[in-house]
């Protein structure tokens, strides 16, 4: 039987985090090209100090959302990992919360167990990393009270936000999109760092970035969907890497001339990387060592299947 201790659950975690930004990924920030008033050092910071508190195995889901971007916001005061937290949080809770369950049972009772409380922590996370293009709602406004659990404020806004819509949707996208499309491409390029830059042209092609779409609308978000295509494509069809590392770079400094940030798709990435590498450490759905102060919890039956 596979086991695996918090320590771990960090050291995946914080794996995933050093590739987004050792991957070229245009727009975003990275190793080879700076951004948005900000530097890969200030995500590899992030990454160190909100893993300490991100996989705390005695916190609920909303404190874990919570300490993680307050962690952050000390450490390098500006928002560089809110969409990356949200959307690792329900499954670093659920191989702590159920260790016996698949992750894929675990994660569903996670969702389905939310509470208002988690919706208050969520909220006050947001504030805190002041997101951009955030603008207002009329239900469930972050700058005010929260009134409904936290898998229900999530569904209020999954139709214009990717990474609200797989709390709502099971984490389908993550699971039988970014999965499988991840898998293969670390298998045809052989190491992750191509394979997540690749991955992430795939997803901008295929989804129109929530972050784009709040900054700058949807029609700017359609077209960077249908010049990450052209992109991809080339990208595709060279093995020069001379060729590949020229169409990065021209597309990135166009995005970043525009302030444009793909950053949701980024946040995809690393949560299919994080993901990617929990599933392969609990082989065969064996769950976690039983090493947490925390009592497991019972299952929550006749829930939507996740993961």
């Amino acid at each position: 039987m596979s086991r695996i201790t918090s320590q771990q659950i960090s050291d995946l975690y914080q794996h995933a985090c050093t590739l987004d930004v050792a991957a070229f990924k245009p727009g975003n920030v990275s190793h080879q090209s700076a951004g948005h008033g900000m530097v890969a050092d200030q995500f590899l910071a992030s990454a160190q100090v909100s893993a300490k508190v991100i996989t705390n195995p005695s916190y609920s889901l909303g404190q874990r959302i919570l300490e993680a971007v307050g962690a952050t916001q000390q450490a390098v005061g500006c928002n560089t990992n809110l969409g990356i937290i949200l959307l690792c949080a329900p499954i670093i809770q659920a191989v702590i919360d159920y260790p016996e369950l698949s992750l894929q049972d675990a994660v569903r009772n996670v969702l389905a167990a939310s509470q208002v409380d988690d919706s208050s922590k969520l909220f006050a996370a947001i504030r805190m990393a002041n997101p951009g293009g955030l603008g207002q709602s009329d239900a469930e406004d972050v700058s005010g009270v929260a009134t409904l659990p936290l898998i229900d404020v999530m569904t209020l806004a999954a139709q214009r936000d990717l990474i609200a819509r797989q709390y709502s949707n099971g984490f389908y996208e993550l699971q039988w999109v970014v999965q499988p499309y991840l898998a293969t491409a670390i298998e045809q390029h052989g190491e992750e760092v191509l394979a997540v830059t690749d991955l992430f042209l795939y997803l901008l092609a295929l989804y129109q970035d929530s972050h784009i779409e709040r900054k700058q609308g949807s029609t700017q978000a359609a077209t960077v969907c249908r010049w990450a295509a052209a992109v991809h494509q080339k990208f595709l069809e060279t093995d020069q890497p001379s060729v590949r590392q020229q169409l990065l770079i021209e597309m990135d400094r166009k995005l970043k001339q525009q302030s444009i940030n793909p950053g949701t798709t980024a946040d995809l990435c690393v949560a299919g990387v994080f993901i990617h590498h929990l599933q392969k450490q609990v082989k065969h759905n064996t769950g976690v060592a039983r090493n947490y102060p925390r009592m497991m919890k019972p299952s929550v039956a006749e829930t939507p299947q996740i993961l």
